[in-house]
């Protein structure tokens, strides 16, 4: 198994996972256009993709992904909370498939447990995805952590983790006080150091990988968001990778 990002931030999003002749994007907030120059950057075209998983109906994680359906006829799996908030963005799918927050289910190669998070939006999810040896945990876009997320993550062989702010960042930037509010708050994003208090609940033993990802351009460095995690895993800094907004990251293999 292996993932790699197209790009991680509030201008948009992509998680690509691949097993075998498997190969499945999570989430596309890009244009078409820009999404399939981020595939190429990647090695991968559209035509190889076997599918599109939506974590939730926010426009960085979702804007791309029905032009990019519909042009390469692409099956999408979604909630169904997801759909009905954004009726129109998934009204003319050309296949999809509603999944139940709590019921793991298979695309080709790929096993798939999804769970819920607390975030404001209509019924978010993440995932947790396994060739049926390996497992890659995925976690971004939720305010706060719950015993149920860290039963999800704990014992994965890799991770991409939300770092979205560093709270005095945060309390002391430019953004209204309704924003701040929002992405501090318990549906809204993690913070450096809550997902280094989350990652320090915890088994790691067999961690290969930890991404910090989804990381805020005006309220966070890739430094500070390092610096939590490496402590929480007392591990040095360089082993630490960074899901870049524009960059995302390369292939990183699960032995």
């Amino acid at each position: 198994m292996r993932f790699a990002s197209l790009g991680s931030g509030s201008e948009g999003n992509g998680l690509l996972i691949s097993v075998a002749q498997t190969h499945l994007l999570m989430d596309c907030g890009f244009g078409l256009k820009d999404c399939l120059v981020r595939l190429a950057r990647l090695g991968m075209s559209a035509e190889q993709l076997t599918g599109i998983l939506v974590t939730h109906e926010h426009g960085d994680h979702s804007g791309g992904i029905a032009k990019l359906a519909r042009k390469y006829n692409l099956p999408v799996w979604l909630t169904h909370g997801t759909r009905r908030a954004q009726p129109k963005v998934f009204a003319d799918l050309p296949q999809y498939h509603e999944i139940d927050p709590h019921q793991a289910f298979y695309i080709g190669d790929v096993a798939i447990q999804p769970y819920p998070v607390p975030h404001d939006a209509g019924e978010p999810v993440q995932f947790v995805f396994s060739d049926g040896a390996k497992r890659l945990g995925v976690l971004t876009d939720t305010g706060c952590s719950t015993p149920h997320i860290e039963a999800m993550l704990t014992g994965c062989h890799a991770l991409v983790l939300e770092c979205n702010h560093d709270r005095d960042l945060l309390e002391n930037g430019n953004y209204p006080y309704s924003l701040k509010q929002r992405v501090g708050g318990r549906l809204g994003h993690l913070n450096n150091q809550q997902s280094a208090q989350l990652l320090a609940q915890l088994e790691v033993s067999q961690l290969q990988h930890i991404i910090a990802a989804h990381l805020s351009q005006q309220n966070n460095t890739p430094q500070l968001a390092i610096h939590a995690l490496s402590h929480a895993l007392n591990c040095e800094e360089a082993w630490i990778g960074i899901a870049d907004q524009h960059a995302g990251f390369d292939w990183r293999e699960i032995s």
